[in-house]
């Protein structure tokens, strides 16, 4: 084998040696994520593009409990992108995110809570990308209003959705109606 030979060999050897631990680095990265404790609960999917070799293009419902009010559920649907970027974790979700909460039992409170609390948040990309739900109080109403977005550091999103709780007796025995005013900070 010539020198430079020898030399090409090195560097395409090197070149592979890189490439795998980037893809285990993203993997490692995409499995811890999927396993954080305060991950929703995913509805189902369904493929929107079909990509050949690798992973579909998706949307996913997912469910989540409000953490501070007992008897309140949220449900959104993202679009969960596929191909290799999607494959190993590493691809900018976009910020079409749809929303829909509702009571799900009688409503307690469980603490004093604060205007625009998050109630959850998730990573929408690598670095900068976030989806956040957020609880608020309407007084006036005596309803629960929940907004979705997703923000990026650097340019941030004006796509967001909304959905509203008006908080009722849930039931002939649910006669202790709470009022959300009563359980806001300042």
């Amino acid at each position: 084998m010539t020198f430079r030979a020898q030399i090409h060999d090195e560097r395409r050897r090197t070149a592979q040696t890189f490439l795998a631990f980037i893809v285990l680095a993203m993997a490692m990265l995409a499995g811890t994520h999927a396993h954080a404790a305060d991950e929703p609960d995913l509805i189902f999917r369904r493929s929107t593009v079909f990509k050949l070799l690798t992973p579909n293009d998706k949307l996913a419902t997912y469910g989540v409990d409000d953490p501070g009010i007992e008897g309140v559920a949220c449900h959104f649907t993202v679009p969960e992108k596929g191909g290799i970027k999607g494959w190993l974790g590493v691809a900018e979700e976009v910020s079409d995110i749809s929303l829909s909460c509702r009571q799900t039992g009688p409503i307690r409170f469980k603490e004093k809570l604060k205007q625009g609390d998050d109630i959850f948040r998730q990573r929408r990309s690598l670095f900068f990308k976030k989806m956040q739900i957020v609880r608020g109080c309407d007084v006036k109403r005596n309803v629960l209003v929940y907004m979705v977005y997703s923000d990026r550091v650097i340019e941030g999103s004006p796509q967001n959705s909304t959905s509203s709780v008006p908080i009722m007796p849930w039931g002939a025995s649910d006669t202790a109606m709470q009022k959300c005013a009563d359980f806001m900070s300042d």
